[in-house]
């Protein structure tokens, strides 16, 4: 259980797989409790938001003399600023919120804190929205996979009787 736990709290800081593929693995893969699997879930997301923000704020000035980190991080920037634009200028901080609470795929922590960084958008209110739209996110997900396995046990048992 231990190695389970650690494991959807990697999956959670991870920028690919975020909650989208830590509690679909606690729940489905690691067979947890659905609510310890959706707290350490997204208590791990929020927690990587302010470690996002100090390195934008300090490590990224002295990587971007590499000019593989530039064009990698280049166009990870120019995707995130098109994809929020809209969001943040019209919504502001709900546009955020909204940002980080559909979890799909380059949306979530990560790019919420990067959309935050790049307009410049005011740290603690940024640290809620975002904080914010990791619950509804996690929340989501969390009611998809519990939809999809009780769907998959009546479908079961639809068909065996």
């Amino acid at each position: 259980m231990a190695l389970d736990l650690l494991t959807v709290i990697l999956l959670s800081v991870l920028p690919i797989s975020e909650l989208r593929g830590a509690i679909p693995y606690g729940i489905i893969i690691a067979n947890l409790n659905p609510v310890l699997v959706f707290l350490t879930a997204v208590v791990s997301n929020i927690i990587i938001i302010p470690t996002i923000f100090f390195f934008l704020d300090y490590v990224h000035q002295h990587l971007m003399g590499i000019r593989l980190y530039n064009s990698l991080f280049g166009k990870f920037i120019e995707r995130t600023q098109h994809k929020a634009q809209n969001h943040i200028s019209k919504y502001g901080y709900l546009g955020l919120v909204l940002l980080v609470a559909i979890p799909l795929p380059i949306t979530g922590a990560y790019t919420g804190t990067l959309a935050a960084w790049l307009f410049n958008m005011k740290r603690k209110k940024s640290l809620l929205a975002l904080s914010f739209g990791v619950v509804i996110a996690g929340s989501i997900v969390t009611a998809l996979v519990l939809s999809g396995i009780e769907a998959s046990i009546f479908l079961n048992n639809r068909l065996i009787n």
